[in-house]
C-alpha cells in the first residue's frame, strides 16, 4: 500500500549559538516575519506559507511540555544547507541587497535547467541559498 501524499514541509531549523543575533539576520536582513522568540527558539515566517525555526544550539535537548502534549527532545549540529525560493526577476535584486548589506556572496550558480542559485553564510556558517526556479525538475 503507497504512502498517504505529502504536500508540503512545513518547518526547517537551524541551531544557532547565539540566538538574537542569527533571528535579527534572518528579520532584518533576509525579511523574514518573527512570529514568536523566546530563550529556546525562534519561529519566523517563510512567505507565509511555511516556518523557519532557529534553536538555540543545545537547546533542545530535552522534551518541552506544553498544554497540548509533549515535545520530544532533537537536535543538530555542523554546517547546515537551506535554500529559499525567489523569483527569477528578483535574482539580481537579491544579489545586491546582499552586497549592501555586507553579506558576502560565496558561489554563485546558473544551472541547467535554466535556474539560478546565490550561495552565502548566516551568522552561524550555515549555507544559505537563494534559488529561482529550474534548479530541479519540480523546481
Amino acid at each position: 500500500m503507497p504512502a498517504p501524499r505529502i504536500n508540503s514541509i512545513v518547518e526547517s531549523c537551524l541551531h544557532s549559538d547565539d540566538l538574537a543575533r542569527s533571528t535579527r539576520f534572518y528579520r532584518d536582513d533576509i525579511g523574514l516575519r518573527l512570529l514568536i522568540s523566546n530563550e529556546r527558539m525562534s519561529v519566523l515566517s517563510v512567505a507565509d506559507k511555511q516556518v523557519l525555526l532557529l534553536f538555540l544550539r543545545d537547546g533542545t535537548h530535552s522534551p518541552v511540555p506544553t498544554p497540548g502534549g509533549l515535545i520530544p527532545p532533537h537536535g543538530g549540529s555542523g554546517d547546515l544547507h537551506l535554500a529559499f525560493a525567489i523569483a527569477a526577476a528578483d535574482f539580481d535584486a537579491w544579489e545586491n541587497h546582499l552586497i549592501s548589506r555586507g553579506i558576502p556572496i560565496e558561489s554563485k550558480v546558473r544551472w541547467p535547467e535554466g535556474g539560478q542559485s546565490i550561495y552565502f553564510r548566516d551568522p552561524d556558517n550555515h549555507l544559505i541559498e537563494l534559488a529561482t526556479p529550474g534548479l530541479w525538475e519540480i523546481y
